[in-house]
């Protein structure tokens, strides 16, 4: 029989790192961690949405007409006075500069409303002067989208947009994401930021699938939508197993789909004291392959981020390298003695 130490070929980490964590494993295995024998418990739920009423709050008015601010670029038009028209940007103040009149203040009104503002000071110096006003660059509706989409950014809108005409203006979802791939692709959530304060957190399968409708919140300018991908830890998988090392983290990866990627058990192997070591608790639990095997098969539960499984070396393997170490230096000493009493 010979030991398998080293890590086999196809390993996700080399052999001093892999080494090492196992180290720290054993070290923390021993002394720092509680050993648990009950049935290991489930991760906490994911991060909740927000509720129904929180929601109706961040919508707002379905179609609000657009409001000019500033760095908007404006085409002002009064009617056969061709001196007064032209484009003009809004300045950081929110004003114009009109001829003969001076400053005018259009930021936060609508078209029709800043026109009429331009038009109340012209009308005290012509009779009969009619002002239009269209806005040829929008700069203030502006709509932060980063995260899991496909081309993140600062996006402009002519009117208020939704939450999905804003994932789409971004491109989409990294990666095509619909469906069930959402959560293959741990997308689960999505956040509306508003100010410093003020946080939405959408179900993003639902939105996506159309199950919920009142989920496409209208946006304000000034919002941001994250979209973020919930596997910022790997699980571990150490020890007697074919490929250890890290294995990326999805939602409802379980204890058994765990050791299937990396391979599965070697032959060395102990499977009636598999560790789980959970960091969050600082606890480790022996799981046995034959009682997620078993008729119930309550123990393959389901595995939280940063958790680490090691496969130990099963006690027979640890003899059978001991007697093989004997049997070569029994020859040894044999040979030597015939080579002595030779002599």
């Amino acid at each position: 029989m010979t030991r398998r130490d080293a890590t086999p070929k196809g390993g996700n980490a080399s052999p001093r790192i892999l080494a090492l964590l196992a180290g720290v494993l054993l070290a923390g295995c021993a002394s720092g961690y509680d050993v648990v024998d009950e049935r290991v418990p489930t991760p906490p739920p994911p991060r909740p949405y927000s509720s129904a009423e929180s929601l109706k709050q961040f919508d707002a008015a379905p179609q609000e007409p657009y409001r000019i601010g500033a760095g908007d670029q404006v085409s002002v038009q009064v009617w056969e006075k061709p001196e007064l028209s032209g484009l003009q940007f809004v300045g950081p103040d929110g004003a114009l500069t009109v001829p003969l009149v001076g400053t005018v203040s259009v930021a936060g009104l609508t078209r029709e409303d800043a026109a009429k503002a331009i038009r109340e000071p012209l009308s005290k110096l012509y009779t009969g002067v009619s002002v239009t006003l269209r806005v040829e660059q929008y700069q203030a509706n502006r709509v932060t989208v980063v995260g899991k989409v496909k081309t993140p950014g600062v996006y402009r809108f002519e009117n208020a947009p939704s939450l999905l005409e804003a994932i789409a203006k971004a491109g989409g979802l990294a990666g095509g994401a619909t469906g069930e791939a959402l959560q293959l692709n741990n997308l689960t959530h999505c956040a509306v930021i508003r100010g410093r304060d003020r946080v939405a957190w959408i179900d993003l399968s639902s939105l996506i699938d159309g199950r919920d409708v009142s989920l496409n919140l209208r946006l304000k300018p000034e919002d941001t939508v994250l979209v973020p991908e919930d596997a910022d830890l790997p699980v571990y998988v150490l020890g007697q197993v074919t490929k250890p090392g890290p294995i990326r983290w999805t939602r409802g990866l379980s204890f058994v789909d765990a050791l299937a990627q990396a391979g599965g058990t070697g032959r060395d192997a102990s499977p009636s004291s598999i560790y789980l070591v959970r960091p969050r608790e600082g606890r480790r639990y022996i799981i046995s392959m034959g009682d997620i095997l078993g008729p119930e098969k309550g123990t393959n539960v389901a595995l939280e981020r940063g958790d680490i499984i090691y496969v130990p070396t099963n006690f027979l393997a640890d003899v059978g390298y001991l007697l093989e170490k004997l049997n070569i230096w029994s020859w040894v000493f044999i040979g030597t003695s015939v080579r002595t009493s030779n002599k």
